[in-house]
């Protein structure tokens, strides 16, 4: 088995990371493929929107970041078959402070990450909305980055910031680190600034856009509070649909790549 990690990262906060995280890789497991999400962000909210409870995880992404516990310690299944998580909590934001001092800081989640190869399809690293020691980590130890954009203004600006610091990963730390996509998400059709967005994205980083583009849905904004997929919410709902298209979209990347 081939294990692609991607990291999915944007340093804004609320432009659906979690999301993405929590509804491609349980959509991908619908389709069978065997994933692990690793939530690399202090506000675990891709634990609690798996259904599990943050503070009662006793091993998490914190205590293997700082090599007190091997990676497959902190694994735990999920309620959904085929799915496993490595929990997060609050204790992860002493994490960056704490790493400052190790001589590989950028490269502890890298080698932690080699003990579990070829157990899984998909790897997915849901980032902190920061440039910082943890989402160096994930960018050091993936293959691919989604970089999920919300369809509103200082969108490209945002964007900027990010592939400036993927460039420097790329010379300094990981070559191999390339990008999946870029996610438009929250889009809403009668809105004229969301299509302007779409168009400016698009023009500007051609086919690095995914084709699918992730609609603002209530179902997808209340599926969390259910600890739940949105597939699992609302299967019908332009949500749900969304999310299975684009496990769709990557894993026929995939299969042209091969």
């Amino acid at each position: 088995m081939m294990t692609k990690i991607i990291s999915i990262a944007n340093q804004k906060g609320g432009v659906g990371k979690t999301t993405t995280a929590i509804n491609l890789a349980y959509s991908l497991a619908t389709l069978g493929q065997k994933v692990l999400i690793i939530d690399s962000d202090p506000q675990a909210n891709s634990t609690s929107g798996l259904g599990l409870d943050p503070s009662a995880c006793k091993d998490t992404i914190y205590d293997v970041l700082l090599n007190k516990i091997q990676i497959k310690s902190a694994i735990v299944s999920s309620l959904f078959e085929n799915l496993d998580l490595i929990p997060s909590n609050i204790n992860l934001v002493g994490a960056e402070i704490e790493l400052i001092n190790s001589i590989s800081r950028e490269t502890v989640l890298k080698e932690q990450l080699q003990s579990v190869h070829g157990q899984y399809d998909y790897i997915f690293l849901d980032c902190s909305p920061s440039l910082g020691l943890l989402t160096i980590n994930s960018l050091t130890a993936s293959d691919a980055v989604i970089i999920p954009v919300q369809c509103e203004y200082f969108a490209l600006e945002g964007v900027g910031k990010l592939m400036n610091t993927i460039k420097i990963i790329q010379t300094r730390l990981n070559t191999n680190l390339t990008i999946e996509g870029i996610l438009l998400t929250m889009f809403n059709s009668r809105l004229n600034l969301s299509n302007q967005v779409v168009s400016e994205i698009s023009k500007h980083f051609k086919n690095l856009v995914f084709d699918t583009i992730i609609p603002r849905n209530i179902r997808i904004s209340e599926s969390p509070s259910f600890g739940i997929p949105v597939m699992l919410h609302d299967p019908l709902s332009i949500g749900s649909k969304s999310y299975i298209n684009l496990a769709n979209e990557i894993l026929k990347r995939a299969e042209v790549k091969v």
